[in-house]
């Protein structure tokens, strides 16, 4: 294979690969498998945000229950030294008042429990539910992509043997023209080579002048439309 006829055939095989990429794009398991992502990305960051609330209402839970059994055991402790000796009026005054604090502040926890208690199982049930959404949202995926492989099997299939074939038309191409042909192939959406046919180039279809002509005829094989800066293929190719 001649470095022309290469460039040639890398040019037409990079055009089906971007066709194979378009319809690839446009299937629409991918559709579905962009919303599922965005779903995804949503619920994680919601069960996230949950399970940090849930963690911190276990502790108050927790530190409640540590207070409150701390409050239990103080008021017993009260009752059992008022118990154990003999005390004066003022005295048994001052041990009521601290243990109607202590009772008061025991109501107090107790009630703030309950409400700790009902967050508690609220973020409980969201994270059960926010986990039962993420495993749904898993299945869905996994039958979306099983779905696009056996739709895309072929295509996929014609991808690897063209990319291979890409691999070896390459080694034709020696590096300054492949710089070349890349440049003009993000230059021109693909279309970085045209041919010669008589004097019009195949792309362009410009028409040489007899000067030009003669000009481009003797650049080489592969030289540049002076038209419209594609490269240009010269000699004939066997099609």
């Amino acid at each position: 294979m001649n470095e022309y006829e290469a460039v040639l055939r890398l040019q037409e095989i990079d055009l089906a690969l971007m066709r194979f990429g378009r319809t690839l794009k446009a299937m629409p398991q991918q559709k579905k498998l962009a919303a599922l992502a965005q779903a995804r990305r949503k619920v994680t960051a919601g069960l996230t945000k949950i399970v940090g609330q849930r963690k911190d209402a276990e502790l108050d839970v927790s530190d409640g229950e540590e207070q409150h059994a701390h409050l239990l055991a103080v008021a017993e402790q009260v009752k059992a030294d008022a118990a154990a000796r003999a005390q004066d009026f003022r005295h048994i005054n001052d041990l009521e008042a601290q243990l109607t604090s202590i009772a008061k502040k025991i109501e107090k926890i107790e009630y703030d429990h309950s409400e700790k208690v009902r967050l508690l199982e609220r973020l409980r049930k969201a994270e059960r539910n926010a986990g039962d959404l993420a495993a749904k949202l898993d299945r869905e995926e996994a039958s979306l992509e099983a779905s696009y492989r056996r739709d895309s099997a072929d295509i996929m299939a014609e991808v690897r043997r063209l990319a291979a074939e890409r691999k070896q038309v390459l080694s034709f191409i020696e590096p300054p023209t492949l710089a070349t042909y890349d440049g003009a192939s993000k230059r021109f959406d693909g279309l970085a080579v045209e041919r010669l046919s008589g004097n019009v180039p195949s792309v362009c279809r410009v028409k040489l002048q007899p000067g030009l002509y003669s000009d481009v005829r003797h650049s080489g094989p592969i030289t540049e439309c002076p038209y419209c800066h594609r490269m240009l293929v010269t000699e004939d190719v066997a099609r």
